[in-house]
């Protein structure tokens, strides 16, 4: 079969990534959620019964989502907000619907750098002028006022963030959370925000959903990260509802709705968040304090910014000067899967998981430790 030449050949380095590698692992410490549940153990937090799907009628749901569901979801994030919620197929979807609505040609996007690879592409995609900015500009905000007003330019349309959802796990104080409200508002740009982690924090408070606070905001939301339902492909996002309704000419010519059945699943889970997230918030927890003395009693070997937020970090391997061979030959060796730091145009570094299971992880990193320590990767 021939292909068309113009259509984009090259697959996101991440997800092309996992397609080849994922199945070789024998264990897994690069994902950047928390493992996943059983649907006996979904049934078991959330007091779903064998027996209550059985009255769901198998037919068409509605474009926006179910109206049990996006009531779920607003009561915990957006109370009164339930307008504002569209549910879709991951919060991969609700990326796609929002930002080919929202954005055009000239638009200029800011983008930092480690940002999820959908975010990026499309802006790219519509012909935005991009304005690339360091995550630690935005960092910089807790002790500089002046910081964003530096990086966000005045003719900015959109910004896109993704605290802690990135590979480093760094996020924002309650400080620079204010202050890039603020300068958004400030210039009347939309801000986009990406919080598919945002229930894992270490060090801090969990960051609210800027929509609470500024009614230009467009946030996604998952259930593959911190509620370990990744099967489910469940997201949604938070959006003004002019917005929501123009990206229904979208949707209408690809996925059109969820399924019924996944969506009354998808509700008992959110009304029983606590239960869900709870258990793998204190699984990472002590997985993270682990991870901490390893990467001590690695010194030289490897180095890192203790994450803050989210499930992964990024380390970096002083020496290593080509991230995706050193990832391959520890899992031809070992079978330990880690994500090379290319995927996030981070060369010299890998995406390293503490979310799974904690034999897993400690496994992993043993693993980890005897590659290193023979010199594998340089």
């Amino acid at each position: 079969m021939e292909l068309n030449a113009a259509r984009p050949a090259e697959p996101p380095v991440l997800e092309e990534w996992y397609r080849r590698r994922l199945g070789q692992a024998q264990r897994d410490i690069s994902s950047s959620g928390v493992h996943p549940y059983t649907y006996a153990e979904l049934r078991r937090l959330t007091g779903l019964a064998a027996t209550d799907l059985d009255g769901v009628l198998v037919d068409d749901s509605t474009s926006q989502g179910s109206p049990e569901l996006r009531r779920a979801i607003a009561d915990r994030y957006l109370p009164g907000q339930a307008d504002r919620v569209m549910v879709t197929h991951g919060s991969s979807e609700a990326i796609a619907l929002t930002l080919e609505t929202l954005l055009g040609p000239g638009d200029r996007v800011v983008l930092p750098d480690l940002l999820y690879h959908s975010l990026a592409h499309y802006p790219q995609a519509a012909g935005c002028v991009p304005h690339p900015v360091s995550l630690d500009a935005f960092i910089a905000a807790d002790t500089d006022p002046r910081a964003l007003e530096r990086a966000i330019p005045p003719d900015t349309r959109a910004v896109i963030v993704n605290f802690p959802h990135n590979p480093t796990g760094v996020t924002l104080t309650p400080t620079a959370y204010r202050r890039l409200i603020d300068r958004v508002a400030e210039i009347d740009a939309v801000l986009v925000w990406d919080a598919a982690t945002a229930e894992m924090a270490w060090y801090g408070p969990v960051l609210p959903d800027p929509a609470t606070r500024y009614p230009h905001t467009v946030s996604y939301g998952t259930f593959s990260k911190a509620f370990g339902l990744p099967g489910l492909r469940v997201g949604w996002c938070a959006a003004p509802p002019e917005l929501i309704e123009r990206s229904f000419t979208v949707r209408d010519r690809t996925t059109l709705f969820l399924s019924p059945l996944v969506e009354a699943i998808a509700t008992a889970a959110m009304r029983s968040a606590d239960a869900l997230i709870g258990p793998r918030r204190t699984e990472a927890r002590a997985n993270l304090t682990v991870l901490e003395k390893w990467v001590a009693e690695h010194e030289g070997l490897v180095a890192w910014t203790p994450p803050s937020g989210g499930v992964c970090c990024l380390l970096e391997l002083p020496g290593v000067p080509d991230s995706e061979r050193f990832c391959t030959e520890l899992l031809e060796r070992y079978g330990t899967l880690l994500v090379p730091g290319t995927a996030f145009g981070h060369e010299g570094a890998v995406r390293l998981g503490f979310g799974g299971d904690e034999k897993d992880f400690t496994d992993g990193l043993e693993t980890l430790s005897a590659f290193l320590r023979d010199g594998g990767g340089r």
